[in-house]
């Protein structure tokens, strides 16, 4: 059985206290935190785990399977920070659903059924969106065999 969970981040305590009243009223398990410790809950994993206790989290580790043994967690793509002035280029979600493909095709040694179940698409969809972005899988499969 699901759980509904509302996190209130934010300065006004009197607004957050509402929320909080209505969020509880609705039957949520309701967490508030200061915008200074949700930064802090981002950056330090000791305060993440400090402040959200039970709460189930998405984080970026270096385990790559979940910890009931499923499929892959993949990381969301980052920015760049190497090289040119392109560092702070703003991306179309185009170019994000492209570098996630490739990303995901890469960390499957060019095994689109596989890459597909990770990114949470059909195997045709797939294959659309590799013709699409123009994206060489063979590469990943040459990288895996060698």
């Amino acid at each position: 059985m699901a759980r509904t969970m509302l996190i209130l981040v934010g300065d006004d305590r009197e607004q957050c206290e509402k929320l909080k009243a209505v969020g509880q009223g609705m039957g949520c398990t309701v967490q508030q935190f200061t915008p200074a410790e949700w930064q802090r809950s981002l950056v330090d994993q000791g305060a993440r785990s400090r402040l959200m206790g039970e709460i189930p989290a998405l984080s970026i580790g270096s385990s790559p399977v979940n910890s009931e043994g499923g499929g892959k967690v993949l990381q969301f793509p980052q920015a760049s920070t190497t090289g040119g002035g392109d560092d702070h280029k703003i991306r179309t979600i185009n170019e994000w659903e492209s570098i996630a493909i490739e990303n995901a095709i890469h960390e499957f040694g060019g095994n689109l059924t596989e890459a597909a179940k990770a990114l949470g698409i059909g195997r045709a969809t797939l294959y659309r969106k590799v013709k699409q972005y123009a994206i060489d899988p063979s590469s990943a499969r040459r990288k895996r065999a060698a």
